[in-house]
């Protein structure tokens, strides 16, 4: 008898999943059903825009989704956190698999799949060798100017589509100077629609947070062009998506694409561990649980090698996705797989219904998304407290707008080394001497009156 129980706990510190389903019940069943659902809810339309973003089809974003919570449900600590594609990883594989692909739809996805699984590799070698402090890596000042700079990017990307019209160039630059030549092209009825969708999804945030609100404007959209003659008037819209579960999917490549996409897998890799990391500290605290840091490497790895296999890109654990999850009630990641099964049957039954869906809402739902990137709050606090890391954090924006979201997450990884390297080569000293009539000791340089 004992022996058993050492080896369950054994595994179970392997497969956390062990522990909360011995203790599962028809009571947490009935709060992660819902939750479940809700979340699908959420998590299919949100991974249909990110999809387009990596350029892919976006039954693929979906494919990140169903995959992504069935694994991470069995090996995460976290009890709530969700486990799917993230603005800027989508928007990492598509700018730098454009260029790699040589615009090969076949090649592109096969080094997307390559991708997440060098990215797996990466994260379960960290985990045996005990990695998990490379959280600490990237400094948060470097990562709020990154984040800042890559909602701006990515929100340049869509903003075509919002003006229909066709956009273009490979910079900052070039996209915005293609896009403002083409604004007196601007077909203003999409424009006004997905103005509509902006608007809907902002009061939804705000009134209604932690609902399926994106839901409600895919069906409104598609309910839109489906009865109305808009459909004439220059929408573009998603097509036909496949009605199947994705197949078994081994990517074709060669020796030199895994040098290739070296870079891209380390950047998606500590994107991806700090913001799930980060998510799942910040649930955990709220919900007055813990979370294993290094466990979540084994269970991010472990995902990610999954979703190469079935037509998938990297996947992220993500706080806006992990809030809808929490708020819809979730107990346990049962949850997931429950969201995982719901997305199932809307892929086996479903996708018929998102012919007419257009893009101009998908592009509406990527700009409210990449808001929550840019903490604009937390940018006027460093301006007032700290110049030199509202500096930092500067630096780190126009980087990542002038050269791209991939070498502004290298760059930034070399500058919080740097950082890090000052701070303990420079660290600060204090003499401290006594307040007068206290037993409190403070800077002499800044109480120049205290006592030695």
């Amino acid at each position: 008898m004992g022996s058993k129980r050492s080896l369950f706990s054994i595994l179970g510190k392997y497969i956390p999943s062990l522990k909360w389903l011995s203790e599962y019940s028809l009571k947490l069943l009935g709060y992660d059903t819902v939750s479940g659902v809700t979340l699908a809810a959420y998590a299919i339309p949100v991974s249909l825009a990110y999809a387009t973003l990596a350029g892919l089809p976006p039954q693929y974003g979906v494919y990140g989704y169903l995959i992504g919570g069935l694994f991470y449900a069995l090996l995460g600590s976290s009890r709530q956190l969700a486990v799917g594609p993230t603005s800027a990883i989508s928007m990492l594989i598509g700018v730098t698999l454009a260029d790699l692909s040589g615009g090969d739809p076949q090649r592109w996805l096969d080094l997307a799949s390559l991708t997440a699984f060098v990215f797996g590799a990466m994260s379960v070698i960290s985990y045996i060798l005990r990695l998990s402090s490379i959280i600490n890596f990237i400094s948060e000042t470097v990562l709020v100017g990154f984040k800042a700079g890559a909602a701006i990017t990515i929100g340049l990307t869509q903003l075509p589509k919002l003006f229909g019209v066709k956009g273009g160039g490979d910079d900052f630059f070039s996209r915005v100077s293609s896009l403002v030549s083409q604004i007196p092209e601007t077909n203003e009825v999409v424009l006004i629609f997905g103005v509509v969708a902006i608007a809907l999804l902002l009061i939804g945030q705000k009134f209604l947070p932690g609902k399926p609100v994106a839901l409600l404007v895919v069906i409104l959209s598609i309910l839109a062009l489906s009865f109305t003659p808009l459909a004439s008037i220059g929408f573009k819209t998603v097509g036909e998506i496949p009605g199947n579960l994705p197949s078994l999917h081994i990517p074709h490549f060669n020796l030199r694409d895994i040098g290739n996409i070296l870079p891209l897998a380390f950047a998606c890799f500590l994107l991806a561990y700090i913001e799930s990391v980060s998510a799942a500290k910040a649930l955990a605290q709220k919900t007055g649980t813990e979370i294993d840091a290094r466990q979540e490497l084994l269970a991010l790895g472990v995902t990610n090698m999954a979703i190469t296999f079935g037509h998938g890109y990297p996947v992220s654990g993500g706080l806006s996705q992990s809030a809808v999850n929490e708020k819809a009630g979730a107990r346990t990641p049962m949850s997931l797989i429950i969201a995982s099964f719901a997305i199932a049957i809307c892929l086996l039954f479903l996708t018929g219904l998102l012919v007419n869906l257009p893009t101009v809402i998908l592009a509406a739902i990527v700009l409210v998304a990449v808001r929550g990137l840019f903490d604009l709050t937390e940018l006027r606090r460093m301006y007032k407290v700290n110049r030199f890391d509202f500096i930092i954090a500067m630096v780190a924006l126009v980087n990542v707008i002038a050269f791209g979201i991939l070498e502004g997450v290298l760059v930034g990884a070399l500058f919080s080394l740097v950082l890090i390297i000052r701070n303990v080569s420079s660290p600060h000293v204090a003499f401290l001497g006594r307040i007068p009539g206290t037993n409190r000791y403070t800077d002499m340089k800044r109480h120049p009156d205290n006592e030695l």
